[in-house]
């Protein structure tokens, strides 16, 4: 039985300043059956979010080089059709983020926050 995530092709776009996280995440999402791609830098997410019509759900950790999170995410947030954001970063100095983009879910980075990371984007993926 093929995974439905394959079968409906959902895309994930992965932003983390660390290169063993963004793999480490990589590789969870990918063996969940998404399609995924991988930005290491906020020019890098924007670039791709605008450029991608595909691109169900960005997973952000906002501590980007080459931006600032106010910045990064008020662009993130002009855009059409809207992105739905899963910021998967430590609290609590990220808790306002969820003020500014309307689709935005917070995980918190810890031992066992990929497990609840996974459920959260299936919860979100299976309504869209």
């Amino acid at each position: 039985m093929q995974n439905r995530h394959l079968e409906e092709g959902f895309n994930i776009l992965i932003a983390d300043r660390n290169p063993h996280v963004r793999e480490l995440l990589r590789r969870e999402m990918t063996i969940e059956g998404y399609r995924v791609h991988l930005a290491k830098n906020g020019q890098e997410v924007i670039k791709f979010a605008y450029h991608h019509d595909h691109l169900d759900l960005l997973i952000l950790d906002p501590d980007l080089p080459d931006t600032d999170e106010s910045s990064l995410l008020k662009k993130l947030g002009e855009r059409v059709p809207p992105l739905h954001v899963v910021v998967h970063s430590f609290l609590p100095e990220n808790m306002r983020l969820q003020n500014v983009l309307t689709a935005v879910t917070f995980v918190e980075k810890r031992g066992s926050s990929i497990d609840h990371l996974k459920k959260i984007v299936a919860d979100i993926l299976e309504k869209v």
